[in-house]
Formats: structure tokens, sequence, C-alpha cells
């Protein structure tokens, strides 16, 4: 993944890192007397004179314009390109955890899975649409020109909403960091023959320098580099692939195996954190639009890998990976697909070192912009530990991440959010028009197919 930001244009719609902003150690110590601001700071302006939230008409007329540029100076909209919306949320969208979607779903196989895909984005355009149509009533309450997620917790959830988001927030980025690096050594170890310690640290200390000594534009550079290379060893890999793809396995479906696979495939489509941020003339669209694209390349991804493969090993506990068989079995494959996973991992790698190193100097209330060893120190050195201590870890922390981390943050919050402004009488905000239909039917289908999923893995994981 590359910078999230909305001003750093990627040249690049395959991969985007998720980098989450920081949030304020006012947020976990629950001294909150002002609205939660996140380390970006916005110029707060009047109700009266700027978002006029407060007429239904106009509202509805101008739901759109709120998501776009707004200029802090004149406090005048600059219309926001939906082009670009588009590219910046379906680069957002897809990231490392595209690695996993084979081997997930190859006991389901390509049929099952791809309707399951379908279903999960679904699911996942509605939450964020969720998240969207919140944020927009934060900014109408707090008559500020953006808010962060947490904030609309403690607006609408109070400390508790509070309490789930980061602790959430702080969940999803461990797990995955410590999948990066268990995956990135292995990959290492086979390409330098050298121990799997060695090729762990090897990758964290190369790209944790990068976090810590580079610039932005530095950063950037090199993440345009890896995102370059990422969209070339793609499309190569699907080319040499698809030459040995045998079209009659794609049809092959066993839907009692699809629960399996939501998490990680529910993780490959995460993007609300930057909802906040996107601005667009179109909302639903780029949000639709945007995640379709991430949609069609994990389908061709999916079938490409399941296609190609013509025996399936089934029914054993541990995943078998099958880029992994796809590898062994093609000599033209094998280095694509070890270039395309490393360089997958280590655009996802930065966006997340950089995101949680933020949140962790804001937590030891370290001076802004000033770059001290102990945050990255605390983002780099457990996830190596803990991929050391397990090198099978990869798929086990992307199926936390997704039950626990994504599900919950992304999935029950977003809707208990949008509840609680529906439909709290003690909300002093007005009933504004809603972004998603079907009243507390939809909301209550949000939140117990998350719970559901989140179930299921708690009475797997204690053998039920």
């Amino acid at each position: 993944m590359a910078l999230s930001s909305p001003s750093v244009h990627i040249p690049s719609f395959l991969i985007q890192p998720r980098k989450l902003p920081s949030i304020s150690t006012s947020l976990l110590q629950g001294n909150i007397s002002k609205p939660i601001r996140f380390r970006s700071s916005f110029r707060r302006f009047s109700h009266s004179k700027t978002l006029k939230c407060f007429s239904q008409r106009q509202f509805t007329e101008e739901f759109g314009r709120l998501f776009s540029n707004l200029n802090q100076v004149t406090l005048k909209r600059e219309p926001g390109s939906l082009s670009s919306a588009i590219f910046l949320v379906a680069g957002t969208t897809v990231g490392a955890g595209i690695l996993a979607i084979p081997a997930v779903t190859q006991e389901a196989g390509f049929l099952a899975s791809a309707v399951t895909c379908v279903l999960c984005w679904i699911y996942m355009v509605v939450t964020g649409l969720l998240i969207a149509e919140v944020n927009v009533n934060t900014m109408c309450e707090l008559g500020s020109g953006g808010v962060s997620l947490v904030s609309m917790a403690m607006r609408t959830l109070g400390k508790f909403g509070v309490q789930i988001a980061c602790w959430s927030y702080i969940f999803i980025h461990y797990a995955l960091l410590v999948a990066y690096v268990a995956r990135s050594s292995d990959i290492l170890t086979s390409f330098l023959s050298i121990p799997l310690w060695e090729s762990a640290t090897l990758f964290s200390s190369i790209l944790g320098g990068i976090c810590y000594f580079g610039s932005q534009r530095f950063i950037g550079a090199v993440n345009g580099i890896l995102v370059s290379g990422i969209i070339i060893s793609f499309t190569a890999l699907v080319v040499v692939a698809s030459g040995d793809l045998k079209w009659n396995t794609l049809l092959r479906a066993n839907f009692e195996a699809v629960p399996l696979s939501i998490p990680i495939i529910a993780l490959s489509f995460v993007y609300q954190f930057f909802v906040p941020t996107l601005r667009a003339t179109c909302l639903k669209t780029a949000i639709v639009l945007g995640t379709a694209v991430p949609l069609v390349l994990f389908l061709v991804w999916d079938a490409v890998t399941l296609g190609t493969i013509s025996t399936l090993e089934t029914g054993s506990d541990k995943i078998l990976d099958p880029l992994q068989q796809l590898r062994s079995s093609s000599g033209v494959a094998g280095p694509i697909i070890e270039v395309f996973s490393l360089l997958a991992i280590a655009t996802s790698y930065i966006g997340f070192t950089l995101g949680l190193t933020d949140f962790i100097a804001d937590l030891l209330k370290l001076p802004s912009g000033q770059s001290k060893p102990l945050p990255y120190i605390l983002t780099l050195l457990p996830p190596l530990i803990l991929s050391l201590l397990d090198p099978e870890i990869f798929f086990k922390a992307l199926d936390f991440a997704g039950t626990y981390g994504v599900l919950v943050l992304f999935g029950i919050l977003p809707a208990a959010m949008a509840w609680s402004y529906r439909y709290s009488e003690s909300s002093p905000s007005p009933k504004l028009p809603t972004l998603v239909p079907g009243g507390r039917v939809t909301l209550s289908v949000v939140i117990v197919g998350a719970g559901y999923v989140i179930l299921s893995e708690i009475l797997k994981n204690f053998g039920a």
C-alpha cells in the first residue's frame, strides 16, 4: 500500500496503503471535553455561515457537496474529482490481503467464492455508506469541516464506542504487521537462502528504516516504484497462468465451506477508514465504483489461481496455499508470484507502519512532527518477534484481523452509529436523509451478519 493521503496521487489503482489517521491519547483516557481530532487540524466554522445542515431540503440537494473539497481559507467549495475519488477508493481497498484469497476459497471452489466475494462487496459498500452518513451528521453537529471515525463513535456511542474503535484499530494493525513479516520472511528465505530470523529482521529493518528516515516525498517515490512493480507482475502472472486455465474447475462450488473464507475476504475489501477524508461530488458513485474495481481484480485473481491447479488438497486443519502449488508446478510463474507477493506485502507494510507509529506517538504524547525511535521500536519489534515464534502465522493473523478487527470496526460499529443517529431520541441532530435504505432491517442485518461470523469464529477456536 502507498501513503493514503488525498493529496498524494499514486500512479495506480491497484495498491494503496490503508494508513489510518492517528488517534489522540485522550480517547483512551476518556478525557474528552471538546470535539475529537486527529493529528491533522481542521478549521472550525459556523453552522449558519457554512454547512447549513439543519435545512432538510438544502441538505438533500447538497449532500454530495459536503464531501467535495473545502478551501480552508476562503471556506468555499472546490469541486472534487469523481474519477480521482474512484481510484483512491480502489487503491485503498486492494492490499496484501489479495494473496490469501485463493487459499481460503480453494475448498469452497471458485463459483461459491465468487458469490461470497460479491456478497461481501455489497456488505462493505453498505458499511462504507453508513460511515459517510454518520460522518455528515457529525460534521453538521460539530460545525467542523472534517471529523474522524473515532469522533463519530464518541458522538453516537460515547466512551464505550471510542474504546472499541481504538482497540480495534490497534488490533488490526498489529495482526496485519505480524502476517506481513511472516510471509515476507518466508519469501526472502527462499530467495536469499538465509535463516528465517535473518530474512525477517532484514525486511523489518529496511522498510522500517525507510519509514523512519525517509521524507514524505522519498517514501512516496519508493511506494510509486513498488506499485509499478505490482502492476507489471500482476499482469504478467495473469497472462502466464491463464494459459493453463481449466475452465471446468471454475464451476466447482462447495457452499458449506464458504463461512471459513468470509473474514479474509471482508478484510480484503477494507476502505472505510478513508471515507471521512474522501472528496467527491457524488459519494455513492465513488464508493460503489471504487470498490467494484478491486472486486473484478479479486475475481480474476481467484479464477486464474484456482483454475490452474488441477488437484486441491482439502480437509486438513492447515491451510494449503494454492500460490505455493502454482509456484512449484510452473517454472515461469514461480518467480513472478514471489515478486508480486513481496511487493504487495511491502507496500502494505509501509502504510500500516506509518499508521501505527503515528498512533503510538500520540499515545506517548510526543510532539507532532518529531521522529522518535520509541514509536518505531514498539511498532516493528512485536510483529517481528511474533512472526518468528510462529512462522505459519500468516493466515491465522489475517483471519483474526478480519474477524475480530474488521468486522467489529467496519461492520458492527458503522451500523450501531447509524442506528444511534437515526433513532436516538436524545440526539440533537435533525433527521437528515439516509444513504442506505431499509431502516432498522438493514442495520439489523449488518450487525447480525458480522456478529454471526464473529461468534462462529469464537466457537471454532474453542472446538465447539
